[in-house]
């Protein structure tokens, strides 16, 4: 399951994000979205976890939880509307 991150500090890295998830399970992927011009974090990122449980367990407990000093934003991140285009019957 696809996790989307909010609300993160700035500086928190991947490692930190990883850690934080993988205390409710394995983490398949952890991303970080950059702004191109300035290279730093944009504030927000996502986590895939393989299991649905966990991943659920994980979104229940850290949203709203407090991170460098942020209070986070976690739920299921949405398909990206060009992806739910290519699964749709031609008429």
């Amino acid at each position: 399951m696809k996790l989307l991150v909010r609300n993160l500090a700035r500086s928190t890295t991947v490692d930190e994000l990883r850690e934080l998830f993988e205390s409710y399970g394995a983490v398949q992927s952890c991303n970080l979205v950059m702004d191109e011009k300035s290279g730093g974090s944009k504030g927000f990122g996502f986590v895939v976890m393989p299991k649905v449980g966990n991943a659920k367990a994980a979104m229940k407990n850290l949203n709203g939880s407090e991170l460098a000093g942020n209070k986070i934003r976690v739920k299921k991140a949405e398909p990206k509307p060009d992806d739910t285009e290519s699964n749709e019957a031609d008429d």
